[in-house]
């Protein structure tokens, strides 16, 4: 038993969303990018979490996709079931007919174990929320953005031209997903 590669697209598609829905729409297209994942395999998927109210799309200029409950609400078990992710672990699927004989009476020895197993997976990963997930990550993109503006003064000390103070002092924007969106950011 392991978990496939549809549950974990999902779950870190989700965490995706998640990190930049403040600044509204996410596009596939963008979670696409970021994450390597096919954009064709992230609409199924994402058809999938719209069924299950996870996530609200948003149609045209400046569309995409929004956590449809807040991140502290969506847990990893809800993901992963929404994406008919098979959790698991015992032969028979939980029927008890782990040797066929549809009667029940065909249980394997180990069918307790296995099925006590599914019950502990479903527990813990209900009790991890996108939101605990998308903290763990915000970290690591912090990090990440220290590293690039130690880059950026490693440049400007080597004789590139610097950025003018007066674009420092402007608030930065978030990035337009359509022209409309930008029109609507410059005026």
């Amino acid at each position: 038993m392991r978990l496939t590669t549809k549950g974990r697209f999902a779950v870190t598609a989700m965490i995706d969303l998640a990190l930049r829905e403040s600044h509204g729409p996410v596009t596939l297209a963008g979670i696409s990018q970021r994450q390597n994942i096919s954009l064709s395999y992230l609409e199924q998927l994402f058809g999938k979490l719209r069924r299950f109210d996870i996530v609200e799309s948003t149609r045209g200029p400046g569309g995409g996709y929004t956590l449809a409950r807040r991140a502290d609400q969506v847990t990893v078990a809800d993901i992963i079931i929404a994406v008919d992710e098979p959790l698991d672990a015992t032969q028979c699927g939980g029927k008890g007919n782990c040797h066929g004989d549809e009667g029940g009476n065909g249980r394997c020895m180990t069918h307790d174990l296995w099925a006590n197993l599914n019950q502990k997976m479903v527990e813990y990963l209900s009790s991890v929320s996108l939101a605990d997930l998308a903290k763990q990550q915000e970290g690591r993109v912090h990090t990440h953005e220290v590293h690039e503006t130690k880059v950026k003064a490693e440049i400007q000390r080597a004789g590139k031209p610097a950025v003018d103070k007066a674009d420092s002092d402007v608030k930065k924007k978030p990035l337009a997903n359509s022209v409309f969106t930008f029109a609507q950011q410059i005026n």
